[in-house]
């Protein structure tokens, strides 16, 4: 009922805009008192919001903290599907552990779990992600689509292209997609999509999908083994990043192209990963458990399953690897 009544309230002033809101008006959307009112001002005030009060006008926000709470992300959010419910934390093993628990106990679709650190954070192949406190966005968002089970990766592919449309509409950085689930900028990675399942043989529960995006971190912040390979926006572009900010686009761009795929199926969304694509038309290695198949990336199946054309003209089917471009 707290968050709710949070939820209202942060609601009011992201459509008041730079308008006052006055405690009776607050009580009276919201259904609570002022009392009631003036004691969520004050917890906004502890969580870093600057909120300016006038007497007989009113509230209003004139600075939001640079955090990524659940409040500070609610603030200017127009989805309603995705961040409907989101959970914050500040330090965690992983948020992808925390979503399967929320999953099984039946969580709103859309539910997003989001920490400022992850302790133990997981990508691919059960490699290591790190994930530092303050710099990145670590979220897990939980889905609930009724689709076929071998559809899932699909929305790996989906949520790559949310995460560049909303990268270049935030930043203006053009980053570029690496088949199956890496976001490259400047050749350097900077974002990973981890999508896992809860389900049985013929139904999905939920589809889990875990983003790591290096957004603040300095070159400094990086293992000497890592500095040649991953970047982050900021050190890209120059200049901190809003998390928050970043994270409503994402969650705005995604819903939308979610929306698009439910009611349109795979095609919208392959004709524009395929044209974030970096490794379409180029010669890739791909590696997979059992072996290295070199060839030519022709594109994807409908399926999402990228076709790979050797030298003799025989085209591979890949299902996951590790590509090098």
């Amino acid at each position: 009922m707290q968050s709710e009544l949070r939820k209202k309230l942060l609601d009011a002033f992201t459509n008041a805009g730079e308008a006052f809101l006055s405690g009776q008006y607050l009580a009276e959307l919201i259904g609570c008192s002022r009392t009631a009112v003036w004691k969520h001002i004050e917890e906004l005030r502890k969580e870093g919001f600057e909120l300016e009060a006038v007497r007989n006008k009113g509230y209003r926000i004139i600075k939001t903290p640079e955090s990524i709470t659940a409040d500070e992300i609610r603030l200017g959010l127009t989805t309603n599907i995705i961040g409907s419910n989101i959970y914050y934390e500040e330090s965690v093993e992983s948020t992808q552990k925390i979503a399967h628990h929320l999953s099984s106990e039946n969580v709103p679709e859309g539910t997003v779990i989001i920490a400022e650190e992850q302790r133990s954070g997981k990508g691919r192949m059960n490699r290591t992600w790190y994930s530092p406190k303050y710099t990145g966005i670590w979220m897990s968002l939980i889905l609930r689509p009724n689709i076929p089970l071998n559809n899932a990766p699909q929305l790996t592919l989906l949520t790559a292209v949310a995460i560049v449309q909303a990268i270049e509409e935030e930043t203006g950085l053009q980053t570029e997609i690496k088949w199956p689930n890496d976001i490259l900028l400047n050749g350097k990675k900077v974002t990973g999509i981890l999508t896992e399942l809860q389900a049985e043989a013929d139904r999905i529960h939920s589809i889990i999908i875990g983003i790591g995006i290096n957004v603040n971190q300095k070159m400094d912040d990086f293992p000497s083994e890592l500095q040649d390979k991953a970047s982050s926006l900021s050190i890209e572009k120059g200049e901190d990043i809003s998390r928050s900010g970043l994270i409503r686009c994402i969650f705005k761009n995604f819903e939308r192209l979610y929306l698009l795929y439910l009611e349109q199926g795979f095609f919208p969304i392959k004709l524009l990963w395929e044209g974030y694509a970096i490794s379409l038309g180029k010669n890739l290695k791909a590696r997979t458990l059992t072996n290295v198949i070199e060839g030519k990336a022709l594109g994807i199946t409908d399926e999402g399953v990228l076709k790979l054309e050797d030298e003799t003209g025989f085209v591979h089917h890949i299902y996951s690897a590790d590509i090098e471009v």
